[in-house]
């Protein structure tokens, strides 16, 4: 009997390592297109919840390429852009953020870069526990609200309602990318 546990203790490890790959492939579909959501029943998140397209108050467009860096503008009306950073920050990156708390966002993600890149909003503790299962699990399927993973030259799209006050982040958590500079910062006032 002491000899038959490790065998079993093996053949379920190696079971689960054949299953794994699929249930947490990263693949292209069903990723940067934006879910269906019951509003009415959105989970709260800290960072906030999925918004109502319906009740979208502003787009920001966020390109992403291979520089390792995101860039955000916002489009207002007749499609004029603003200027969306932080302007009492010292050095504002390109894809800082302020919004408004209860502000509904439209995120239009743009990968202009030849490899997949995405978009994961989260507190800094949550974007960096997730990063460290991407790099466990390279090929972890994930499509949640908050996320949009695009394919080199496609877009994305996520509607995301900022309901708390506070700092928080995105960030591509492909593996590699937040630690080479791929995340930002949004100020919820």
């Amino acid at each position: 009997m002491q000899k038959v546990r490790p065998v079993l203790a093996a053949v379920a490890s190696a079971s689960l390592m054949l299953v794994a790959p699929a249930a947490f492939a990263h693949g292209d579909s069903g990723h940067g297109k934006p879910k269906a959501v019951d509003h009415s029943k959105a989970e709260e998140m800290p960072f906030g919840r999925a918004g109502n397209p319906r009740k979208v108050g502003r787009t920001i467009r966020i390109g992403m390429d291979d520089s390792m860096h995101f860039y955000a503008t916002a489009v207002g009306p007749r499609g004029s852009t603003t200027d969306v950073r932080m302007s009492d920050a010292p050095h504002p990156m390109a894809g800082d953020l302020v919004v408004k708390r209860g502000e509904t966002i439209r995120f239009i993600v743009r990968n202009d870069g030849k490899v997949m890149h995405e978009m994961v909003i989260g507190t800094m503790q949550q974007l960096k526990e997730h990063a460290e299962l991407m790099r466990r699990f390279p090929n972890m399927e994930h499509d949640e609200p908050y996320m949009a993973h695009v394919a080199p030259g496609k877009q994305g799209e996520m509607v995301w309602q900022f309901t708390r006050a506070g700092e928080f982040h995105y960030a591509c958590l492909m593996p590699g990318h937040m630690e080479a500079g791929m995340v930002a910062k949004i100020t919820v006032k």
